[in-house]
């Protein structure tokens, strides 16, 4: 979702949120050919007012803020995550580093140190232990690794209710857990972000690492989510 995109699904949202569910079943029994307004919620309209003022003053080059976003949004996205937890998966050495130091074994497969920070820590999912990563606070999230937060992160719902009922927010994303799985939950900070290592698909021996990288998603790394093999399953 770009800029745009988000800022038209934040305020959609808030409408939504806000008008009783009452009036949803209230369906028009004509049809329309004009589009009705929605109006924005107060963080999105606060939000495009402070960008075109900064823009406006000349402090922040519209450009520039364009082609950052562009970088989170396409170039970073899960991508740089994937290939961490793909390379993870086929060198056990590199996934001891990887649990030990994150922010340098990262560095090793070309991302640059920066990519993570010195703060990161990454947890390892297993048949008997599943991690789930929140932020209770606010939406703090290893960027440069995952690429920008999605929707539902931000959320008060996921937020609040990831550290209450963890089991029933998996639940929710397709996620059923045997009871004998303990699920853990790690809270983000500003100083301390945290992202999880799946486990490996089995059936997936065969697989290259670019390949084992294709079947990495964001959900997975955030912990709501397993990696899976596609319908037709492995290489012979």
């Amino acid at each position: 979702m770009d800029r745009r995109g988000f800022l038209k699904h934040a305020a959609t949202g808030a409408v939504a949120a806000a008008v009783p569910s009452s009036m949803h079943s209230q369906d028009h029994d004509h049809d329309h050919g004009h589009d009705h307004q929605v109006v924005p919620s107060d963080p999105a309209l606060r939000t495009k007012a402070l960008e075109s003022l900064l823009v406006e003053k000349g402090l922040v080059d519209q450009a520039a803020l364009d082609a950052l976003i562009d970088t989170f949004e396409h170039k970073v996205g899960p991508r740089n995550g994937a290939k961490v937890v793909s390379r993870a998966w086929i060198d056990p050495n590199y996934k001891a580093r990887l649990l030990s130091d994150a922010a340098s074994a990262i560095a090793e497969i070309g991302l640059g140190k920066s990519a993570v920070g010195d703060h990161t820590l990454v947890l390892e999912n297993t048949p008997k232990v599943h991690n789930l990563v929140v932020c209770t606070l606010c939406s703090c999230y290893p960027w440069s690794v995952l690429g920008l937060p999605p929707m539902w992160y931000k959320s008060t719902a996921y937020r609040s209710r990831a550290v209450i009922d963890p089991r029933g927010v998996l639940r929710e994303f397709g996620l059923q857990l045997d009871e004998d799985v303990e699920v853990r939950v790690w809270d983000s900070t500003a100083e301390l972000r945290y992202f999880v290592l799946p486990e490996r698909p089995a059936g997936s021996e065969n697989l290259s690492e670019p390949e084992l990288a294709e079947l990495v998603t964001r959900d997975a790394m955030v912990g709501v989510a397993k990696v899976s093999m596609p319908a037709g399953g492995a290489k012979a």
